[in-house]
């Protein structure tokens, strides 16, 4: 079963919640690295909840403009109130799609160890983050930010310029946890069972 097909609410059972889950980018990062992500999510969710794991095209040179229409598509396929997430570079680009107007469907906005670009972070000749992110996402849309302190790729810094940008959101600082937050999701998956 792929991941496309976890839950048995496929096609909007009330049953089910759609989660839209953006990998990171690198070579084979969909197949060798955030699937691992999705496995921990999924397990921690149950099936009470559907998981769309799509591969984003040319992982290992993930750029805005490649990405985004595909977000855009996806985004567009989901049931209003649906939870989604973003790994890494995945997350950078998928808030600043939301930023631009995808928002409208989205339920909650989870980033996991999303690189932040912009002043006092990395620089990007294809995107950067909005200061303005938060007044351009609707406004009572929860937004949870996630980072672990050994995480080697993405400083933790990078959460609290997240963090500034986009006020009230709940920022989880995970301590002794990687890049990938040693593949596990636990605490993702707790706060998205809380929104109901």
């Amino acid at each position: 079963m792929g991941f496309d097909e976890l839950g048995s609410g496929v096609g909007g059972s009330p049953m089910t919640k759609q989660v839209l889950f953006i990998q990171g980018g690198g070579n084979g990062t969909h197949d060798n690295w955030d699937n691992k992500l999705v496995d921990s999510l999924s397990r921690e969710l149950g099936p009470r909840y559907e998981i769309r794991y799509p591969a984003m095209p040319d992982e290992a040179d993930p750029s805005y403009a490649a990405w985004k229409p595909v977000l855009e598509r996806e985004i567009a396929a989901l049931e209003l109130g649906a939870i989604v997430i973003g790994h890494s570079v995945g997350g950078t680009i998928l808030i600043n799609a939301l930023a631009e107007g995808a928002a409208e469907r989205a339920g909650a906005i989870f980033l996991i160890a999303a690189p932040f670009v912009g002043e006092g972070g990395w620089t990007s000749k294809d995107t950067s983050s909005r200061p303005d992110v938060r007044v351009r996402l609707p406004k009572d849309l929860p937004v949870f930010l996630y980072h672990g302190s050994a995480d080697e790729i993405v400083p933790l810094a990078h959460v609290e310029l997240y963090a500034d940008a986009i006020p009230g959101a709940h920022v989880r600082r995970l301590q002794g946890r990687d890049h990938q937050l040693n593949n596990d999701l636990s605490e993702v998956a707790t706060d998205i069972r809380e929104l109901g």
